[in-house]
């Protein structure tokens, strides 16, 4: 079910407060970061080209926000899913043909 359109767009308060520092450092040529716990706020136009540290559950994946992310969540661009890999066997070399 989508969020009703009269209540607008839902981004956590931390997220806000963060960035307003944030612009402040920017002023001051300081390193910035922005941390984000909520993946489900959703991405704003005020956070286009900012990086943003978005936690999976287990680290922190580092997204520039860019234009086209506009209007949907945090969370769709750091994977929860870990992909996995499976062992290669080693087959032992054959001597045939060789002698």
């Amino acid at each position: 079910m989508t969020r009703s359109i009269w209540k607008g767009p839902f981004v956590d308060i931390s997220i806000k407060r963060n960035l307003d520092t944030v612009k402040n450092k920017m002023q001051k040529k300081v390193d910035h970061q922005v941390f984000v716990w909520s993946r489900r706020s959703m991405i704003l136009p005020d956070f286009c080209g900012q990086p943003f540290h978005i936690y999976n559950g287990k680290k922190f994946i580092i997204c520039k926000v860019s234009e086209y992310m506009i209007g949907h969540k945090f969370g769709e661009f750091s994977s929860t899913r870990k992909i996995p890999a499976h062992k290669q066997k080693n087959y032992p070399k054959s001597s045939k043909g060789k002698r």
